[in-house]
Parts: structure tokens; sequence; C-alpha cells
């Protein structure tokens, strides 16, 4: 049974928490895991880990932010001696990653693979040429490094100089039938109300999503029209700010971490506002369940998005664009069941979960040296 640690940037709800999350229970018994977030507090997507799967959250750990002293990072790489495989994952891990790199042969490490995923506010609007160096020089005793995108994938490839035997790219997959099955409404502390309709967002609650800018965008829908934002962290109180300023306090809803597979059915329209997104999973989970998506063009979502849809991804940061694809959807029903339909159809046939799954299993496998 291998022995697996996760270095996490934040261990919020966020995408690539509910994917490690989600092959962690797909796993079960076959692995036990140590879990440790640069963020204590993160901790929001531990609720959606089964009880069958061996977790630890590593208290004691060493902190994985703070000065990148040779002390540090070698107290780091002590800690990572009792397992077998180590993942690391965004920016916020990449102590973990130059630990490795300086102490792997002294101390005898097990070997480590890194996933990006996307950048915060910080490096939404261009890339810091010191984290670009400070990641060529990490990444050097990396077994892997695994990107969701074919812009992270040329970000890793050029500004990071990872050559092509290091690197790979793993679109993001869901379990498509789950979200394809009808919702539950008792998996919010809120009812929909007859004739009322629901713009929703699954995302962490930080700058980087831009979340008080779909409230400033969402607030022109007529008065039918409730935004809920599903997701913890630190903007919360900026988004009820937005909502009291915008005037639609009342139809704005922040319920928490949720379990998307039973929430996002209850949509009527999916919404990303982000700064910085890659491969959004949240979008791939509402085309599964059948729903329309405006979203700004970052990343890899014009690509995502089922053709039809793609009419309706604007500028990035442009919440009067994006309040105009909102309009556009709200004021057509036929619009929002076709794309939805269109969506579903790519959802099944390209972003499956077990496609996913067994391409990390074999990036793993081929680290430990025996199959997953």
């Amino acid at each position: 049974m291998p022995r697996i640690l996760h270095c996490h940037s934040t261990f919020s709800a966020g995408g690539k928490e509910v994917r490690a999350v989600r092959m962690m229970n797909a796993w079960g018994p076959r692995a036990e895991h140590g879990i440790v977030s640069a963020e204590p507090q993160a901790f929001g997507a531990a609720a959606l880990i089964d009880r069958a799967v061996t977790t630890r959250f590593l208290s004691t750990f060493p902190a994985l932010k703070g000065s990148p002293t040779p002390g540090r990072l070698a107290s780091i790489a002590r800690a990572m001696q009792p397992f077998d495989l180590v993942l690391t994952y965004n920016w916020g891990a990449m102590d973990a990653v130059m630990a490795h790199r300086v102490f792997a042969r002294l101390y005898r490490l097990p070997p480590l693979i890194h996933h990006e995923d996307g950048f915060n506010e910080d490096e939404a609007a261009g890339l810091d040429p010191r984290r670009n160096l400070y990641r060529r020089a990490a990444l050097g005793t990396a077994a892997r490094v695994i990107v969701p995108s074919t812009l992270l994938e040329e970000v890793a490839r050029e500004a990071w100089r990872q050559p092509d035997e290091r690197l790979l790219r793993i679109p993001n997959g869901i379990d498509t039938a789950a979200f394809a099955g009808p919702p539950d409404p008792s998996a919010l502390p809120f009812r929909k109300a007859p004739g009322e309709f629901w713009v929703g967002t699954l995302a962490g609650l930080r700058p980087v999503k831009q979340l008080p800018g779909l409230v400033a965008a969402f607030a022109q829908l007529p008065p039918e029209w409730r935004l809920v934002i599903c997701g913890e962290g630190p903007e919360y109180a900026a988004i009820l700010a937005a909502a009291a300023a915008h005037g639609v306090s009342e139809r704005v809803h922040l319920p928490g971490a949720v379990d998307p597979a039973r929430v996002v059915g209850l949509f009527d329209i999916f919404a990303l506002s982000s700064a910085s997104e890659q491969f959004p999973l949240s979008v791939v989970e509402a085309m599964a369940a059948g729903l329309p998506v405006a979203a700004p063009a970052v990343g890899d979502i014009a690509a995502i998005l089922a053709e039809d849809n793609r009419a309706l991804v604007t500028p990035p940061s442009d919440m009067a664009a994006l309040g105009a694809a909102l309009r556009a959807l709200a004021a057509d029903p036929a619009l929002r069941a076709r794309l939805g339909e269109a969506n579903a159809a790519r959802a099944r046939a390209s972003f499956d979960f077990a496609t996913m799954l067994a391409a990390y299993e074999s990036a793993y496998g081929a680290a430990l040296g025996r199959p997953f």
C-alpha cells in the first residue's frame, strides 16, 4: 500500500483539491494519504473524503510558507522520508519541491510529482520572473510536472524550461454520469422557489475569482433570478458588500462548500468570473449537468465548451460583457436548453473521470516503479 504525501497550496474545496479527493476516493483502501496545506486553516475539501480512505492531516509538518533557508528546506525534506510518493500542488507548495531538489540524494527521498493548475491574483496579469527562475531550479528532481491545459503546458515548457520527457498534460475529468443525474434540493440550506431561476458558480472565495465582479454582472438580471456562489475563502465579506452596493443582497446566497454533484444541476446558468483559470473543473461539471456557461476567455475555457457555447465566452475581467452574456441566457430558455445539451454531450465524450484517473495512475505508477 503506497504512502502518499500531498503538499497543497491550499486544501479548500477548489478544483485541484476536489480532483485530488476524488482520486483518493476512487483508490479507497489501496493507498494511505498524508495531507499538508500551505494555508493551515484551509481544509474545506476534507469533508469530501470518503471514510474508507486512510488519511492523516499532518499538523506538525514543517510550514510550506516561509523563507527558503537551508535549515527550513532540510526540515521539509526530512518530513518526506516516511512516504513512498510526494505530490505537490501549485506555487504554494514550491518550497517542498525545492526541498526535494536540494536534499533528495542526501535523504534518499521518494519520487516527487508536481502539479500546476493555474495562478492566483499575484500572477494573473503576468508571470513573476523570479518565480519562473525558482520553478526552473526547484523542478530539477521532479519525476513529472503535470498540467491540465494547453496554456500551462506551453508555460511549463517555455517559461519554466521543462523538458518534454518530464512534462505531462492530463485534461481534468469528472464522473459525468453523477452530474447527469437529478440534483438534491436538500443539499443547500435554502430551497428554490417556484418561478425562481439560479445563476450558480463553484469557486474558492479568493480575489483571483473576481466574485464581487460576478455580483455586479448578475445585478442587472430580472428579480426572479438568484446568484448562488458555492465555496469558502477570504472574499466572503467583499462579496456581501458588493451585493449590498448593487442592491441585490436578498438575491445573493453563499452556502459555503458543497458537493458539486448534488448541487450543480439546481442551477439554470453556470457563471465564471475568474481573472485566471487553466482547465476549471467546475466548468466541466456544469457541462455534464447540462448547463449553459457564461465565462471569460481565460485558460482553455473556450476550447472546453461545446462550439455553440463559445459565443458566450467574454473578454477577461470584462464584467459588463459577462453581464450581457448572462442577460442573453436569462432571456432565452430555448438557448439555455440547446447549449446545455451540447455541453453535456461534449463532457461525456471528452472529459470523463475514468480516462483522467487512468492517466494519473499510469504517471504515479511509473514514478513508484510498480503498478498503482
